[in-house]
């Protein structure tokens, strides 16, 4: 990421925050957040200068992920999770939800949730279930096989008061014999102990976050926000913007989002971490 950028991004941003015509009119009322996984780099080499930059930027919420499952966020380790915690506070920044690996929840659960539970967390989520990369020999019966485990952490987390997260990256938003892995995986999950995080640039796979909200109601409480236009310069054939700026019509995926149960969500413009503080003003000027 380009510091010098970001810091002159975010400076705009936080300007602009300071009028009183973005005062109270971000979208549904949600604190505005931001996935801290686009600006890991910077994390590991000014932790504090990062957070404060995406405080003055506008972002009030953060999603972290794991110091122990994350390599890049190995630097956290040293601090305890109580006093990481009061880190981000000091900086006016929240924190309820962290992103960890599969190794975390399904071999280390009880370490995990405990982390967790010592931070103040109440949600705890997984980027995806089954293969990272795209293979197209599983059956139905393997995508019930990996929410097993799955179900079983979310049982010890929701114990401990603490909501397990299926977030629908890499195989969660593939296909078996033209059927959506991702309904098969929400059938499968126990809808008294989990939740869902939707990705907004699966879209780009044919998942549209308006449908799935209206098709599963309240079984969602978060969502990674994504914008983007199409550019066959790029390999994907898109390019991320900031939000407001591409192809995502925000007011009716928000209006959605709150028949889905939503009830935050994260920017996460991981191509260009400089974009994200760009996106603040127009969450804020967002009336749904």
């Amino acid at each position: 990421m380009n510091r010098r950028e970001f810091l002159t991004t975010g400076a705009a941003a936080a300007a602009l925050l300071s009028s009183k015509q973005f005062a109270f009119a971000d979208p549904l009322g949600l604190p505005i957040g931001c996935q801290t996984y686009p600006v890991r780099k910077s994390i590991g080499s000014d932790f504090a200068g990062t957070m404060k930059q995406l405080h003055a930027a506008g972002f009030t919420q953060i999603e972290l992920c794991s110091p122990y499952g994350y390599e890049e966020f190995s630097s956290l380790q040293k601090y305890k999770p109580q006093e990481l915690r009061r880190m981000l506070e000091d900086w006016g920044l929240g924190c309820i939800s962290a992103h960890w690996g599969a190794d975390e929840l399904f071999q280390k659960a009880d370490q995990s949730i405990a982390y967790a539970k010592d931070f103040g967390m109440t949600q705890m989520a997984i980027a995806a279930l089954g293969p990272w990369a795209p293979r197209t020999t599983e059956s139905p019966d393997d995508v019930k096989r990996m929410v097993e485990p799955f179900n079983a952490f979310a049982e010890k987390a929701h114990a401990a008061g603490i909501v397990a997260l299926l977030h629908n990256e890499a195989f969660v938003s593939e296909h078996i014999d033209g059927k959506p892995v991702y309904d098969m995986m929400i059938a499968a999950l126990n809808p008294a102990t989990t939740k869902l995080q939707f990705q907004v640039s699966t879209a780009q796979q044919g998942y549209d976050a308006v449908t799935y909200f209206n098709k599963y109601p309240g079984r969602f409480l978060s969502m990674h926000c994504q914008d983007w236009v199409k550019d066959s310069s790029t390999k994907s054939g898109f390019r991320q913007v900031p939000i407001g700026k591409g192809v995502v019509d925000w007011k009716s995926v928000f209006a959605a989002a709150k028949t889905g149960g939503v009830k935050n969500y994260f920017v996460e413009l991981e191509e260009d971490p400089s974009l994200m503080p760009a996106s603040v003003p127009y969450l804020k000027s967002l009336s749904v």
